[in-house]
């Protein structure tokens, strides 16, 4: 396939790449938790239980984009990848904002469900064109400045979500938010180059094939045998499981708990995300890198540590009665957490050939979806809904807690485990650019 010519290794393009592509991303993420802040309204206008309320915020986006999710991450191993991150974001933007005329539960769940058929192609390309614009021993703080993006679309759900719902209603709200992801569908189009596919990849004598896809069983065949992706992408998806229990319900948990507006909230948790989730990623990446120079299994073990230690961060905070002490620890444990994203993300993207990142790109995706949106949210509200008799409005808190420490626990055990194949099997795209 015949693509745009690239940059060479360096320069300041290759970064204005990286950056709009983390926009993308956090457009992806602010359409999807956007609803998190206006639960509530939403709850209160269609009389909704918490248990359909989690099928509206993680199952129905997740219905479709399990379905589509590795078919576009084929798609991205073959085609024009820009032009399918652009036309992706354009058109789960517009779904996003049709979901601002809802009428009801049923309507509601089909715009959903619209959003999550855009977003299966956004992600698995986004990645892919990243690992071909930087070198290897630099992937990992790259990805962690694209896993930005999945800070920022917290704070612009939460920030100006809950600001635009307290004065146009959550109607509004969604178009609002909905509306720029068209825009920025268009510049990235027109701006952002597709750069030559496989361009770091380490086997040279392989790479005259950079370019030519492996049948599909072929593909699943060697990504279930390569064990260092297997375990990474188990291992993350437990590590975000509660991250978008937290996402989903932590605003309205508050609101419930606390004297306290759904514009304040939206406002601290916005800050919050910005100021600790933003440096922490990046941070966070740059570190699994230099670590990673005196001992590659520094990135998993480094990602077991951080999970580790977000446990007792995040179950204290949802038993703190005091509003403050409870954002405090929240900060601290939300820090840790996506700190691990980058390593994460470069540890799935140079383990796998150039042919099969999309495909392994999508599939990391669909994993970290199926339990944090398609199982984790519907899971949460049916606990809440079952333990509202004996605990109250404090239910919803103790379901989140077991979320947290039984996913906490696993993603440690499985990070250590993957430190284990590291060295065993040597990446493809680890050899000095």
């Amino acid at each position: 396939m015949k693509t745009s010519t690239a940059p060479a290794s360096g320069g300041v393009y290759r970064y204005y790449v990286l950056v709009m592509l983390m926009l993308t991303f956090m457009f992806n993420i602010a359409d999807r938790l956007v609803m998190s802040i206006l639960i509530e309204d939403i709850k209160a206008e269609f009389v909704l239980s918490d248990t359909q309320i989690g099928l509206l915020a993680g199952t129905a986006f997740t219905f479709f984009y399990l379905i589509l999710g590795v078919p576009a991450g084929r798609l991205a191993d073959r085609t024009n990848r820009k032009t399918m991150v652009a036309v992706s974001l354009a058109l789960w933007s517009l779904m996003s904002a049709l979901c601002g005329a809802a009428l009801g539960f049923w309507t509601l769940l089909l715009a959903r469900l619209g959003v999550g058929v855009g977003e299966a192609g956004g992600g698995p390309p986004s990645a892919s064109i990243i690992t071909d614009y930087f070198a290897p021993h630099e992937l990992s703080r790259a990805m962690g400045i694209f896993a930005a993006g999945a800070v920022l679309g917290p704070v612009l759900g939460y920030a100006a979500g809950g600001l635009i719902a307290e004065t146009y209603g959550w109607r509004w709200t969604f178009v609002i938010l909905g509306l720029p992801g068209i825009l920025l569908g268009i510049l990235l189009y027109y701006t952002v180059r597709e750069p030559r596919r496989g361009r770091f990849y380490a086997r040279k004598t392989e790479a005259a094939i950079a370019d030519k896809q492996e049948p599909f069983l072929v593909t699943m065949r060697s990504l279930w045998a390569n064990s260092v992706f297997v375990r990474v992408v188990i291992a993350n998806s437990f590590t975000n499981m509660p991250a978008y229990a937290f996402a989903i319900w932590l605003a309205p948990m508050l609101i419930r708990n606390f004297d306290v507006s759904q514009g304040d909230i939206g406002l601290y948790l916005g800050a919050m995300l910005f100021f600790g989730g933003v440096p922490g990623m990046i941070l966070g990446g740059y570190l699994a890198d230099f670590l990673a120079r005196k001992n590659p299994r520094w990135r998993p073990w480094y990602c077991a540590l951080a999970v580790l230690l977000t446990m007792p961060f995040w179950t204290l905070c949802l038993l703190s009665t005091s509003l403050e002490l409870t954002l405090a620890l929240y900060l601290c444990g939300y820090i840790l957490l996506v700190s691990t994203q980058g390593a994460a993300i470069s540890m799935v993207q140079a383990a796998v050939m150039p042919t099969e990142r999309g495909t392994a790109s999508s599939i990391s995706s669909l994993s970290i979806t199926l339990l944090g949106y398609g199982i984790g949210p519907a899971l949460i509200g049916l606990m809440s809904d079952n333990w509202a008799g004996a605990y109250g409005s404090l239910s919803l808190n103790y379901a989140v807690i077991a979320t947290v420490v039984v996913s906490l626990s696993l993603a440690t055990v499985l990070f250590l485990w993957t430190g284990k194949a590291v060295n065993q099997e040597p990446s493809p795209a680890l050899a000095p650019a």
